[in-house]
Order: structure tokens, then sequence, then C-alpha cells
């Protein structure tokens, strides 16, 4: 996927925005756990909620790739 790929349009979140958030994690548990930190870090999914799927999609493609 694209870095500049916009996942949350409601805070402009993108995609490389989630992988840098993503760098203080080196294991792979919990999605929620993760989700929930990165929500806290960077907003997303905060607003309307249509990109839940898609954040949760996004963290699991980029921890499944470390």
């Amino acid at each position: 996927m694209q870095a500049n790929y916009m996942i949350c349009n409601c805070k402009q979140v993108s995609y490389i925005d989630i992988a840098n958030a993503l760098e203080s994690h080196t294991k792979f548990e919990n999605v929620l756990e993760v989700f929930e930190d990165i929500q806290r870090q960077t907003h997303c999914s905060t607003g309307c909620g249509g990109c839940h799927q898609k954040v949760l999609d996004t963290i699991s493609e980029i921890m499944m790739g470390k």
C-alpha cells in the first residue's frame, strides 16, 4: 500500500501515520489493544468510525510484515 494512502479521512490519518505509530510495538498479540493505542496516538476512527475495519486491516498488514 502507498505510504500516503489515506486510511481515516475524518482525522486525515495516512498509512504511514499508522506505520509510524506502530514503531513502538514489537509483538502482535492483541490487535484490539494495538488498535486502541493507535487510536490514542493518531485519533483515527474516532470521527465517523467508517474506517474502523480499514485501520484494523492496516495494522494487521503492517504487523505481519515485521
